[in-house]
């Protein structure tokens, strides 16, 4: 196994980073091509159904972090089999979670306009589109366990393909489906449907040396390493939830101080998002070499994985902050015409000019320990942020309002990265 190098942490990174690139992308067009059809209707109902399934899709995200950390620790120990065994688990439990989705998608969907109910015609059209894409939750879930499969081997490239192919897709045949030949709504959920299980035909294909393993049922349905997949799978499931409870709360408690703050922030989120997908590249690095070094039990090479990848995370942050400091007002611009909330956005531009500088041990200690599946930290420690969150948002919302909001947000992640910093000297200590 060849050394840590800078090079090395890069050549993992940037695909990963042009990979998240294509996701706005694809947001971008299916709604430019349904914005042609001369309604809001269909535009509604597109971001409706698109947006309730991606959730749904967006908390198996713990399928991608554990089978990640599980595949490269495998590798690092020279399991060759196990390594080929992780990935058949992976798209069992990816299957089996998208068949379920299947099943389930009449109380899914109804339950989802029971909470944010919507005008008839667009839950009409947002119900057209869910019926027909939920058909591809196997292909869509299985993805995550294709993706984190790949990348625990170092092979990001392989997940830029993969991306831009189904991304690709998606594109043509939303333009041919909707703008040719008429199908409107329906066009763009087959349009969906067509490229998930592309994709995944695609992902198999990249990962064809881990079929021509010939494993056994029994190797595949271990129980021990079962368990172990789903403690570590579970552990991930409640950090991430919480994650997003922080967000939710974030946004609901937002919206008490008017439409307009409410529209500001949900345009300053977009830096939150557009330093998250850069930084995963490098939090993806962290990955799969800490699990690869931790699989050795080389502590060595654990802490050189830990620090080079951090290193490009943190200088990654530094030119975001920059780029926000300098050119935060043109992209606040470019994201919204409305002039009240381009002042009020530019009020709190500050806490996101800080906010890459103060996320970054948060956000790398977070791939640092998936690589590592120390999965139960990573539950605890989150539970901890949320806990510090509420604490410190309702003061200081009294106090500041909307600034006391964000500077809670901020707090989050301070607290994230104390704690799970906190634990990095076990971590160490676990490869010996």
């Amino acid at each position: 196994m060849s050394e840590i190098t800078h090079a090395r942490v890069l050549k993992i990174a940037f695909p990963i980073v042009l990979a998240n690139a294509t996701v706005p992308l694809l947001g971008l067009v299916d709604t430019g091509v349904v914005g042609q059809l001369g309604a809001a209707e269909p535009i509604g109902g597109v971001a409706i159904g698109a947006l309730v399934l991606s959730s749904i899709y967006w908390v198996c995200g713990f399928l991608r972090m554990g089978t990640t950390g599980l595949t490269s620790q495998a590798l690092g120990e020279g399991q060759s089999r196990e390594v080929a065994s992780l990935l058949l688990r992976g798209l069992l439990i990816g299957g089996g979670f998208g068949l379920l989705v299947i099943l389930l998608q009449l109380p899914l969907i109804a339950g989802a306009f029971a909470i944010s109910p919507a005008s008839d015609e667009v839950e009409s059209l947002a119900r057209e589109y869910m019926t027909i894409r939920v058909w591809s939750a196997p292909a869509a879930v299985s993805m995550y366990a294709v993706t984190g499969w790949l990348i625990a081997q170092e092979r990001s490239r392989a997940v830029l393909v993969q991306q831009i192919f189904a991304n690709g897709i998606n594109i043509i045949l939303d333009i041919l489906f909707v703008l040719v030949w008429d199908f409107g709504v329906k066009g763009v959920a087959m349009a969906t449907f067509i490229a998930e299980w592309g994709g995944l035909l695609l992902g198999l294909w990249l990962c064809r040396d881990a079929f021509a393993v010939k494993l056994r049922w029994p190797e595949i349905l271990d129980p021990a390493r079962l368990k172990r997949m789903a403690v570590v799978n579970t552990d991930i499931l409640i950090r991430t939830l919480l994650l997003q409870s922080i967000i939710i709360l974030f946004v609901m408690w937002g919206a008490r101080f008017g439409d307009v703050t409410l529209a500001a922030n949900e345009v300053l989120m977009q830096f939150v998002t557009l330093t998250a997908f850069a930084l995963d590249g490098f939090a993806f690095s962290a990955e799969a070499l800490v699990g690869q070094a931790l699989g050795r039990k080389d502590k060595p090479m654990l802490r050189r994985a830990a620090l080079l990848t951090s290193y490009w995370g943190f200088g990654a942050c530094v030119v975001f902050a920059v780029f926000f400091a300098i050119g935060g007002g043109t992209i606040i611009d470019i994201l919204t015409t409305a002039p009240d909330v381009r002042s009020h956005a530019r009020e709190f531009l500050p806490w996101m000019v800080a906010g890459p500088v103060i996320g970054v041990s948060a956000w790398m200690l977070d791939g640092i320990f998936i690589g590592a599946t120390r999965s139960r930290d990573m539950r605890n420690m989150m539970l901890i942020s949320f806990v510090i969150y509420v604490a410190a948002a309702i003061p200081l919302m009294t106090a500041f309002g909307n600034h006391g909001l964000w500077a809670a947000m901020l707090v989050s992640w301070i607290a994230r990265g104390v704690t799970l910093g906190l634990r990095y000297p076990a971590l160490e200590r676990s490869a010996i």
